[in-house]
Formats: C-alpha cells, sequence, structure tokens
C-alpha cells in the first residue's frame, strides 16, 4: 500500500496522473502559515463552498502562533490537533485511503513536508430523496424507504434502533469499482459465529461489480441450483429495523436500496407489517389467505390439465361437457395451450414491467384484453384455459417475493402433469416438497418451526407476542 510523499508535487503529480483528465477532480493550491498546501477533491461529491465556509469560520477563531516558516509537519500538527478546525481525527496516510477519501465525498488538504493529509467531511452528495418503495404496500406504519445513498440509509435504521445494541460496519468490497457496503446487526441477537462467517465470506468475496446486495449472494450460498432463494429482500427501514431486532443481519451496497437479509424462513414470505397492525383473527386469515394463493398459482394449472386430459370422470358432467366443447373448437390439446398461454402472461408481464412507467400498464392491459380476445375469437384457445391461467397469474402476487420460483414451478407441474398425469403431478409436488426442505441459510433452516409456532401460519394476540421475545438463533419459549 503506497505511503503518501512528504513533497507535495510529488503527490499532486501522481493525483493528476491518476484523475487529471477527469472533469470532477478539482486541486486548488493555497498557502498556510507559509506552509505551501494543496486542497485536493472531486466536484459534485464534496461542496466547495461549505469547505470554504468552514475555512473561513477556522481563520476567524484564535489559533496558537507558529514560527515564521514552520515546517509541514508543524502546521498539520497545529491544524489537526490544536486549532479549531473541524476535522476528521484519523489522519491520510496512504494513497489507498486519500482516495477512498476523496470518492466518499470529503476534501483533503495535503502539506509540503509531512506526509500526512487532513480530511474535511464537506459531503454534498446528490441522491433520490426518501420515498415509499413501491414494490412493499401497507396500509399503516411507515412510508419510509431506502434510498441509494449508503450513509442515508444507515442514519434511517439508526433513527429506528436508538441503541447500543445496533451496530453498522461498512467495509470498502474488493471489486473493481470499490464500492461500500455495510453489515448491520444488534448485539447480543445476533449469533457470533454466523455474523464471524459473514463477515469473512464478504470481505473474501470478488464479484467484478457490485451494485446490489443480491450480488453477494454466490459467495454466501455456492450452489450451481437453488429453488428457493436462502435470502429475502426489503426496502423498507422498518422491516429491516424488525429483522435485526430478530437477530438477524442486513446487508447494505452503497447505490441500492434493496437491504438483504440473513437468515429468511420460508414463511417469512407470508408476513407483513399490516398483520401486526390488524387483529390476530383478520392477520390469521390473511396469511392462510396468502398459503392457499401461492399453492394454488403453482398446481391449479397442472391439477387442472391433470384432471382434464387423464381422469375427467373426477369432474361434474355439466362442467366436463363445457370444457369438452370448448377444447373441441381449438387446434391445440389442452396442455399445449396451457404452457402457451402462461409463455404470453409472463411476456406481457415482462414487457409491462421494462416499459417506461407511463406505458407499461397500459401495455400490460392492452396486451392482455387484445391477446385475450383475439385468441378465444380466433379458436386458438379456450376460455377455462384463459381462466386458470388468469387466476394464478394474480394469485402469484399475494406474495411477490416468491414469484421467481413460483414462475418456473408452475411451469414445471404443467409439463410434468401433461405428459405424466397423475404420476406427475405427484412427483412435481414432492419436488417442490424437496426443494423447500433442502434450503438452509447459516445453519437455520427454510422451513423452521416458527411457522407452527404463536407468530407463525396462525398469529396471536400481539401483547402475547411481545410477552415472548423471539430470535432467529433460538427457539421460542413455551407460553
Amino acid at each position: 500500500m503506497p505511503q503518501l510523499s512528504p513533497k507535495l508535487t510529488e503527490n499532486l503529480a501522481l493525483l493528476d496522473e491518476m484523475f487529471g483528465s477527469s472533469a470532477d477532480f478539482y486541486s486548488k493550491e493555497v498557502e498556510l502559515y507559509h506552509c505551501r498546501g494543496a486542497l485536493v477533491l472531486f466536484d459534485g461529491m464534496a461542496s466547495l463552498e461549505s469547505l470554504w465556509e468552514l475555512l473561513l469560520d477556522a481563520v476567524s477563531r484564535r489559533t496558537p502562533a507558529l514560527d515564521e516558516t514552520p515546517g509541514g509537519s508543524a502546521v498539520f500538527d497545529l491544524l489537526l490537533h490544536h486549532s479549531g478546525l473541524p476535522a476528521e481525527s484519523s489522519p491520510v496516510e496512504t494513497l489507498d485511503d486519500l482516495t477512498r477519501r476523496l470518492t466518499a465525498g470529503m476534501a483533503v488538504l495535503l502539506l509540503d513536508g509531512c506526509a500526512q493529509g487532513i480530511a474535511f467531511s464537506v459531503q454534498s452528495l446528490k441522491f433520490r430523496s426518501v420515498e415509499e418503495p413501491p414494490g412493499e404496500g401497507n396500509l399503516r406504519g411507515s412510508r419510509e424507504g431506502f434510498a441509494d445513498l449508503l450513509r442515508v440509509n444507515l442514519s434511517l435504521l439508526r433513527r429506528l434502533i436508538r441503541t447500543e445494541q445496533l451496530v453498522q460496519e461498512v467495509t470498502q468490497a474488493d471489486c473493481e469499482m470499490k464500492t461500500e457496503y455495510a453489515l448491520c446487526y444488534c448485539k447480543g441477537k445476533v449469533s457470533p459465529g454466523a455474523l464471524a462467517q459473514v463477515r469473512k465470506i464478504l470481505a473474501q468475496a470478488k464479484p467484478e461489480l457490485l451494485l446490489d446486495s443480491s450480488y453477494f449472494v454466490p459467495w454466501l450460498f455456492p450452489c450451481r441450483f437453488r429453488l428457493f432463494s436462502p435470502v429475502s429482500y426489503t426496502e423498507r427501514p422498518a422491516v429491516a429495523a424488525a429483522k435485526l431486532c430478530e437477530g438477524k443481519i442486513i446487508v447494505l451496497v452503497n447505490g441500492s436500496p434493496s437491504a438483504m437479509i440473513l437468515p429468511t424462513l420460508f414463511c417469512e414470505n407470508f408476513d407483513c407489517l399490516d398483520d401486526y397492525a390488524t387483529t390476530a383473527f383478520f392477520s390469521s386469515f390473511l396469511r392462510i389467505l396468502k398459503y392457499g394463493a401461492f399453492y394454488l398459482s403453482i398446481f391449479l394449472p397442472g391439477a387442472f390439465v391433470c384432471t382434464a386430459v387423464y381422469l375427467p370422470e373426477l369432474l361434474p358432467p355439466i362442467l366436463l361437457f363445457k370444457i369438452a366443447a370448448a377444447e373441441k373448437a381449438t387446434p391445440l390439446p389442452l396442455f399445449a395451450e396451457m404452457v402457451m398461454i402462461i409463455l404470453i402472461l409472463e411476456i406481457i408481464r415482462e414487457a409491462g414491467l421494462r416499459m417506461p412507467q407511463t406505458l407499461g400498464h397500459s401495455v400490460s392491459l392492452v396486451a392482455a384484453l387484445i391477446v385475450g380476445d383475439a385468441a378465444i375469437a380466433a379458436g386458438l384457445m379456450s376460455t377455462p384455459v384463459l381462466l386458470v391461467a388468469g387466476i394464478t397469474s394474480v394469485a402469484i402476487f399475494i406474495t411477490p417475493s416468491l414469484y421467481e420460483p413460483a414462475t418456473l414451478l408452475r411451469l414445471l407441474v404443467v409439463l410434468a402433469a401433461g405428459l405424466a398425469g397423475p404420476v406427475g403431478l405427484v412427483s412435481a409436488g414432492l419436488f417442490v416438497l424437496f426443494g423447500l426442505t433442502q434450503v438452509s441459510t447459516l445453519g437455520v433452516p427454510y422451513l423452521n418451526d416458527s411457522s407452527f409456532s404463536s407468530d407463525g401460519v396462525i398469529r396471536r394476540n400481539y401483547r402475547v407476542l411481545s410477552s415472548n421475545p423471539f430470535t432467529i438463533w433460538q427457539r421460542r419459549k413455551p407460553e
């Protein structure tokens, strides 16, 4: 790690070689106590106005006198330790440290004859305002969402957890961009072994780019094939704070509003903030509804194909006659129709998601109406198939965090049921169960018994839950 040179000209020449061709690099030579120096910063990240106000304020204060020709080390010691200059307590000693301070939005003062620099916190970083995240709606509770700037996100967590238990460790990732990330946890609640394991893995990870916390997943859980994700994400500080109080670990990356939660449980995909703001009976009803909608979205198309093709005697005669009449008018078999309509709905959904927001909803609605109406009018698809596919497409949005595995599993179940009938449908169901049981995060099973506790599928009164503290690393105490 190269150290700073005591000669100002060498330091400036090195910085000019590194950043001189960049338009945002700013360097200004100054003279302090008859000692040559230079202020360096990145324009737009550090505020020149704040810097000069800070320096003018320091000039107005009483400062001990120095000799007529003091050295750089004497001026450095005076400014850092014996003046009213509000500088950072730790000096800048290496070139890597200087680059890290500059890219963090600080201004650094370099002095001739001193191999150390003084950093000033005059950040003026532009960032997206704190707004409600569009993907996590709720009726009650906080409307705040994480921003893109890491320091802002850390302050949002600190505002909610105002105790000494909250620890926020900020480190630079070993990647080309030197992106900062934060490891957040609560002392006394997190597992020391799991924390040490996560800290070690993140320090050893070498992603080419780090634009989101999800980029760390292949290093945290090196597995070629994984049906369900062993982590979850949130853009709400309130949700992240609640998970921290349960002993979980939060990973935040600078430039991304998405916080990664470690470890996660399957049952947590069916919880939300509103569950604790309503009565226990209603929130339990909603959770049961969400479980039903999730399994419905996976198995309904496959069960429909299996029953209509292989087991038609199980259907009521009137319903069977209607399905047969509708299928008689279409050229494709029922199995092929179901696969095709599922793929078309996914294409429409992806197009609406990637289009500009002003056009996305209109495109999705128009495409769905035109495709559905034209397909039925042309006799390419039957109404029962469109109805089943529509129900499953709507049902999965009740649990958006499980959208990706549910979409893949829906196609798998349809293919298995269409090709192998009841045997394929049962085999697909066992495959789903096997996929759930094989997921584990930091030693915590994905299908933890918390699903059957007082805050599982059926929720108890919040007063009872509050009197029974819980962390992810221990079992709930018997009530």
